[in-house]
């Protein structure tokens, strides 16, 4: 008999399988194999195989088509890539996916650049097609991009939308989540006047005076949005199969709905319980500001919602897990904004006739929004209990007092597996880039930022400053101080597109349409290569999610989470990643899209 070192070494050699998968081919025949193919791994090689075999959901080979014959028989379905390029599933480490799907049927501005005149043009037919909801039915406005507005810089009021023709009350929500503009109408409906304060973690915009602009920065959403009638749970069912559809089409099987509530989990759960929950559903339940000052009662809400709606150990059928808690530090780094939390403060525009130069101003943002004993007091309490943060940490300020909550946890906790995240850190000081290996914090970018675009440069170049601006969006900095970076597409903050991402990622470049303006690349900031992009998605995600045992790479044992694509992302050159088209999308080895072209 050859000794065990030598057989191992021999399969590696060959690159067939040993241990595992010489206990799987006894076990019989496989439910389908796939061929012929280029596959990916994404495992600790990232090695590329030829044919893998799938038994009871699982992969039970991963090699060469030769080594794949044992596992058919008479009943296996063979599939015959043809060349074609398989990878593991996608994992979206940070999405709102109830949110997305509703934001498909709601009056949708679609992420465009607008004049005032378009904006008030496409809300107006809005309010024309619904006009039965006269005088008092909301219009809720989605996916406006502010940091868009045309020219940079235009200042909306309530005024802009209270000459539509209508009654109704409006709120138009920003794509990124963290503002809204209200009509008069609709603040009335919710009291706010110039003697409203200013909430715990928001800011309600003001004219000299003192008087309500109409503006409401994260928390000061809040007061308008309870007045906003809730959807009904059919409403949430639909939205909730809408989000899973557009996510099939993109090759997700793994996502993480990055701020829940109750509506989300029981949209998702009555999903399940049909059989029709066609990824894997991660859920960070949401703790606020005000609710974080008294840890113990906020840690008792997420862990009734977890005991009432977690699926338990993953098995290949997808299920719902809840085990993570979503905290807001800070807002959001672009103006008109500027909520995010700041080491420094931001620049100023020009004084006088704004041809002079930008200089450092007062404005650092908000304090962080769960100060510092407070934060690292619900960190510990929240590991206690059996949970995982999730923290969003836009400004270098809101991401070190994120790290250092999570140094006080790992000091609390040193031996315990606890996958803290950082989502977006779109500005990290340079000090702080080593802090997130060294505590194993795993910061979850959101790639399709990392672009010259109106956000990046209109609206956040010059308010930085030059220093700050060469390191923005740090993903290729971060990675080479050896953090394990993931994935998260903040969907619907953008529009679904997960291929996009991964191309700036690799190139940090924009589309070639968005015109010269916004050509070349962004800040210093190397990028990643394509290889950390792709793992970026799956297996650092996957880790991320606590999940890395059963998904994230194809390798015996591992769910059959599977990808198959038009064209191989990774030979193609690096602006083509953009085109891919998903082919078919399997889960637990269940195909749950199919294109047309396969």
């Amino acid at each position: 008999m050859m000794p065990a070192a030598l057989l191992v070494l021999a399969g590696a050699m060959l690159g067939t399988p040993t241990g595992c998968d010489a206990a799987a081919t006894a076990a019989g025949p496989a439910d389908t194999a796939y061929r012929n193919g280029v596959i990916y791994t994404v495992d600790a090689n990232d090695s590329v195989q030829q044919a893998l075999a799938i038994r009871a959901g699982r992969i039970a080979y991963v090699g060469t088509d030769a080594g794949v014959a044992p596992f058919i028989g008479g009943k296996t379905r063979v599939v015959d890539l043809r060349g074609r390029f398989l990878m593991p599933g996608l994992v979206d480490g940070h999405m709102h996916p109830l949110e997305g799907g509703a934001s498909l049927r709601k009056c949708n501005l679609n992420y465009e650049q607008l004049t005032v005149g378009e904006l008030q043009a496409k809300i107006q037919g809005c309010l024309d097609s619904t006009r039965a909801q006269e005088p008092d039915g909301w219009l809720q406005v989605v996916s406006w991009f502010q940091e868009g507005m045309v020219p940079a810089g235009v200042a909306l009021t309530h005024a802009t939308l209270d000459v539509l023709k209508t009654k109704r009350p409006i709120i138009v929500a920003s794509s990124f989540g963290h503002t809204s503009l209200v009509n008069s109408r609709a603040m009335a409906a919710a009291g706010i006047t110039a003697a409203t304060a200013d909430p715990l973690g928001g800011k309600i915009g003001r004219d000299p005076a003192g008087t309500p602009t109409g503006i409401l920065d994260d928390a000061a959403q809040d007061q308008v949005s309870a007045k906003v009638p809730k959807p009904s749970k059919d409403d949430d069912l639909k939205s909730a199969t809408m989000a899973l559809d557009a996510m099939r089409k993109q090759g997700i099987t793994t996502f993480l709905d990055a701020m829940t509530g109750p509506p989300s989990l029981a949209a998702f759960a009555r999903l399940q319980r049909r059989g029709s929950l066609t990824a894997r559903g991660h859920f960070a339940l949401l703790i606020t500001p005000p609710e974080g000052r008294d840890p113990k009662k906020a840690v008792q809400k997420v862990s009734a919602l977890a005991r009432r709606y977690d699926s338990g150990t993953p098995t290949p059928t997808p299920g719902i897990r809840v085990h993570n808690v979503k905290l807001f530090l800070d807002g959001v780094i672009s103006a008109p904004a500027l909520s995010g939390a700041m080491l420094e403060p931001y620049w100023g525009r020009p004084a006088g006739d704004g041809n002079g130069p930008w200089t450092p101003s007062t404005n650092r943002g908000p304090e962080v929004y769960f100060p510092a004993p407070i934060l690292r007091a619900l960190l510990i309490d929240i590991v206690a209990a059996g949970f995982e943060p999730h923290m969003h940490a836009d400004g270098d300020r809101a991401v070190r007092e994120g790290l250092d909550g999570i140094q006080a946890l790992r000091e609390q906790y040193p031996a315990r597996d606890v996958r803290a995240a950082i989502a977006h850190d779109e500005i990290v000081d340079p000090a702080d880039f080593s802090r997130f290996r060294q505590l194993n914090a795993i910061p979850v970018l959101s790639f399709q930022w990392e672009k010259p675009a109106s956000d990046t440069v209109d609206n956040a170049r010059d308010y930085l400053g030059p220093s700050r601006f060469r390191y923005m969006e740090p993903a290729g900095f971060l990675a080479a101080a050896g953090a394990r970076i993931a994935f998260g597409s903040d969907w619907p903050v953008d529009p679904l597109n997960e291929w996009f991402a991964l191309k700036v990622g690799v190139t940090r470049t924009n589309a070639p349409q968005s015109g010269p303006k916004y050509a070349g690349r962004l800040s210093e900031d190397p990028g990643l290569e394509r290889r950390a992009v792709l793992r970026a998605i799956t297996m650092n995600s996957s880790y991320e999610l606590h999940q890395d045992d059963v998904t994230g790479s194809i390798e015996v044992g591992k769910f059959a989470d599977l990808i198959v694509l038009d064209r191989n992302v990774l030979e193609v050159p690096a602006d083509e990643i953009a085109d891919t088209i998903v082919l078919q999308t399997i889960i637990g080895g269940r195909i749950v899209y199919q294109a047309d072209q396969l």
